[in-house]
């Protein structure tokens, strides 16, 4: 949709469904290392986690996710990052009401030193060209270095799905 795209220049080539091959990676080995990272934040933690705190940082999430997306709503990446980043959030916080939540907002900020990083070079830091491209007209313009904010959101989403995903494995499991 021209939304965003790759430059062939960096990929072997190997598509799937219309995907690049190391998309396709991508969404296997990035929530796999960022659900072990949240695995061991939970694990080294001496400390319980406040679930008010999370109530309270997932009630602002969701507040900010909606008015900028329907303020944005002509922009698709930002529209549809925000918005669905507020559904998800919705139903976890009021469906769910999980008590994980602070040890995934905590994850996630060490989550995003990598993210930078690695980000940032796929979005054309200390490189010639961009890996990933992002059209401009489709997203806020507002950029973290080389990075849209957005990424910042998408990948909390994304991350945020897994986890939840694999805190209801775990949940099923211990049932049995």
């Amino acid at each position: 949709m021209g939304i965003w795209g790759f430059n062939p220049e960096y990929l072997t080539g190997i598509y799937l469904y219309s995907l690049p091959i190391e998309e396709i990676l991508f969404f296997i080995c990035i929530p796999y290392a960022c659900v072990f990272s949240y695995e061991a934040v939970g694990h080294f933690s001496k400390n319980k986690f406040q679930r008010s705190t999370a109530n309270k940082i997932t009630l602002i999430l969701i507040l900010l996710f909606i008015i900028v997306g329907t303020i944005n709503i002509q922009h698709w990446y930002t529209a549809t990052t925000s918005l669905l980043s507020a559904l998800f959030l919705l139903y976890i916080h009021f469906k769910l009401k999980p008590a994980y939540l602070t040890q995934f907002y905590i994850t996630y900020l060490f989550i995003l030193i990598p993210f930078f990083i690695v980000n940032g070079i796929l979005t054309g830091t200390g490189i010639e060209g961009q890996v990933v491209w992002y059209n401009d007209t489709e997203n806020l313009g507002l950029r973290l270095g080389t990075i849209p904010v957005e990424d910042i959101f998408y990948g909390m989403l994304l991350i945020l799905m897994n986890v939840t995903l694999f805190e209801w494995l775990q949940a099923r499991d211990r049932k049995k």
